[in-house]
């Protein structure tokens, strides 16, 4: 039982990859498995076979999220956006309790920490600037083997990085649509340099996330409940009648109870 729930968290942490606003490591820290993640992929070879044994129903979930799944995701994303974004804000306010209480289980709050938790908070916000106003042309022609290296390497601060959306990155680099496409296709030349540059950018911002949470914990998880906070701005649905709001809530309710 084990085994297949972490394979479901590891299809939505692959979701977090491809669908609008969503970050793969918010997913993580919602299932409270952020940093056990962490330390199995930075730590791998110390133990193999533990490691292999933890990481791999995330895997296969993440392939299935990503590869397998992604249009479908993605069509259920688009077609009952008020209903899917509602669950997932109430999935990121039920994981806000739980890490509070981890960051706080053995110090008090420190107000001279907040300037992070505001900072974070205001970029998560401006995202939604980012999503809603972003329209960028591309050209598959003109891209270039390092260039789609280089937005792989960026892509991955949205996947290690909780509250920091991929999709908006891949938007900013003028790359999303023809990630998405090439996602759909299993269009080789496009993925894998974008797997390369994601894997040498994981690696990268893992050890630096582990550093940050070993040598300065409070500052850095005051961070990313601002970045997941923040992201709830993102998500945000349009709500026009009566009945939205009801669906909005009862959703919200929901994500929270499978978050709790």
């Amino acid at each position: 039982m084990g085994f297949f729930m972490n394979c479901i968290k590891g299809v939505l942490i692959g979701a977090g990859a491809i669908l609008p606003g969503i970050s793969s490591g918010v997913i993580c820290v919602i299932f409270g498995v952020y940093e056990d993640l962490l330390d199995c992929a930075l730590h791998f070879f110390k133990n193999i076979k533990k490691n292999t044994k933890f990481l791999l129903p995330f895997l296969i979930g993440g392939f299935i999220g990503i590869f397998l799944f992604g249009n479908l995701l993605n069509y259920i994303f688009y077609k009952f956006p008020l209903q899917t974004k509602s669950i997932f804000i109430g999935l990121i306010l039920g994981s806000i309790p739980s890490l509070l209480k981890k960051v706080h289980s053995e110090v008090k709050v420190q107000c001279k920490y907040l300037p992070f938790f505001f900072i974070s908070l205001l970029i998560g916000i401006y995202g939604v600037f980012l999503e809603k106003n972003l329209h960028i042309t591309y050209n598959l022609e003109n891209i270039s083997f390092l260039y789609l290296c280089i937005c792989g390497f960026c892509m991955s601060v949205g996947v290690i990085v909780p509250g920091v959306s991929s999709t908006v990155i891949l938007m900013l680099l003028g790359i999303y649509p023809i990630y998405l496409s090439s996602i759909s296709s299993i269009y080789l030349p496009i993925l894998i340099p974008l797997a390369l540059g994601l894997i040498i950018g994981s690696l990268f911002f893992m050890k630096l996330t582990r550093f940050l949470l070993s040598d300065y914990p409070l500052p850095t998880y005051y961070t990313i409940i601002g970045f997941s906070v923040g992201s709830i701005f993102i998500l945000f649905p349009t709500i026009t009648c009566t009945l939205d709001i009801i669906i909005f809530i009862a959703c919200i309710l929901i994500g929270m109870c499978f978050a709790i």
